[in-house]
């Protein structure tokens, strides 16, 4: 039994820390850890079942969904659908007072319900408002932190890539898991929105040129148009999954065909979109694979070595109540987000953490949701936010990188009060999985 797994659990995040900041790769980390912890605690024969945990773990039928979810993107992306989703919400928010601040968020939000990765869909709508937002005399500030604090929705909109993976991990439901970020995504959208419109009102100068006069009833129609393809989209994958005809991996199978039938309706079905959609895929499928086989193999050292099993006794034995040990995880999060990459602060406290926040009785499903927002939040927090490098890298040379930190501030703030909701309010999570699944 482990006599102190405290001190063991802070030199395990302790060497992850150090290891990932000295420049090594996060699935080199994970398996260097687990197999040290092997070797410290087993020896050698444990480290024999590499071999047969990677080639168990890439057989899981569950993860063929994370590429299939990553291709219908790409193709989406190369379709020319991004473009006209922007111009089309453009015509219908540019009223609001923040226009297309407004519109960076609902785009985002649309997004990322055909992406599953908030990094592709900061990216992608950065692209397409920067210019407009520049031209049209926007706060640069609030502009750049409307599009990095949106594009984090990308991995709690379902479908998630992040989702998929804590799923596969903890043997919890995807479908209730997507069904569960829906409600907080659409929440935290209009909480943004929500300080859009404040900033606007209260500063009554967000943009130095407002759209022009509200467009007629003709125009909001036909910009609904271009929103249909994607709307297609999204129905024909979560509907097919929550209707009970397809199972998660299918139901990715059945956006890919919508995907490449828009993509065809817009005759940008050619074999250069393909050759480029599947190279792209490939790549990220391959990184995130690898990281997955280390993850499963530093999980099954660590249930042998049992640390998590004596995490859970020894937090219980401090008679701290389980809602103070969500927070003290809350500021754990915190801290290590600031200093890891979202996927892999997620995949390597999920083996050690899971265990004990559901031995305190709480929903796997629940705490999923609460994972994706912290992760969230470690997209958008200094110093490594993917997200404000992103933005960053869509900006002219030499600009100054402070504007986008200063900018994503106030929707920090935002989103750490819709942590708090759904630590006090689990029912933004729990409630429509319960509609669709119990």
């Amino acid at each position: 039994m482990i006599e102190n797994p405290a001190l063991i659990c802070a030199a395990y995040v302790g060497l992850l820390v150090v290891l990932c900041l000295a420049g090594l790769h996060v699935a080199t980390v994970m398996a260097v850890i687990a197999v040290a912890g092997a070797l410290a605690f087993l020896g050698p024969p444990a480290v024999l079942n590499i071999g047969n945990l990677a080639w168990s773990t890439s057989n899981e039928f569950l993860l063929i969904s994370a590429p299939l979810f990553i291709l219908m993107g790409e193709l989406l992306l190369r379709s020319g659908v991004t473009d006209r989703m922007y111009s089309a919400l453009a015509v219908w928010l540019g009223g609001i007072p923040g226009g297309l601040l407004h519109t960076n968020i609902a785009s985002c939000s649309v997004f990322a319900a055909i992406s599953g990765s908030s990094v592709a869909t900061a990216a992608t709508i950065g692209t397409v408002a920067l210019p407009a937002l520049r031209e049209r005399g926007y706060s640069e500030r609030l502009s750049l932190g409307s599009i990095v604090a949106g594009g984090t929705l990308g991995i709690l909109i379902p479908p998630s890539v992040n989702m998929i993976i804590y799923g596969a991990m903890t043997d919890t439901s995807i479908g209730r898991l997507f069904a569960a970020g829906v409600v907080p995504g659409l929440v935290l959208a209009l909480a943004f929105m929500g300080l859009i419109f404040a900033i606007s009102v209260s500063k009554r100068g967000t943009s130095a040129r407002q759209l022009r006069s509200p467009p007629a009833m003709g125009d909001l129609l036909r910009a609904l148009m271009h929103l249909l393809p994607i709307g297609f989209v999204f129905l024909v994958v979560m509907g097919s999954l929550y209707a009970g005809f397809a199972t998660p991996t299918e139901s990715a199978a059945l956006g890919v065909l919508a995907a490449a039938a828009v993509a065809w309706w817009y005759k940008r079905l050619t074999f250069a979109v393909l050759n480029e959609s599947f190279r792209s895929t490939v790549r990220i499928t391959g990184m995130v694979m690898l990281i997955i086989v280390a993850a499963f193999f530093l999980n099954f050292a660590l249930s042998l070595i049992g640390l998590p099993q004596a995490i859970t006794r020894w937090v219980k034995g401090l008679g701290i109540s389980p809602l103070e040990t969500i927070w003290l995880l809350f500021v754990v999060y915190l801290i290590l987000g600031c200093f890891l990459e979202t996927l892999s602060m997620m995949i390597t406290t999920i083996p050690v953490v899971t265990p004990l926040v559901v031995a305190l009785g709480f929903d796997p499903v629940w705490f999923g949701v609460f994972v994706v927002l912290m992760c969230e939040l470690a997209l958008i927090t200094p110093p490594v936010g993917m997200n404000l490098f992103v933005v960053q890298g869509l900006r002219p040379p030499g600009a100054d990188i402070n504007d986008v930190i200063l900018g994503v501030l106030p929707f920090v703030a935002v989103m750490m009060l819709m942590t708090g909701l759904l630590i006090y309010f689990p029912e933004l999570a729990l409630w429509l999985p319960r509609q669709f699944f119990d």
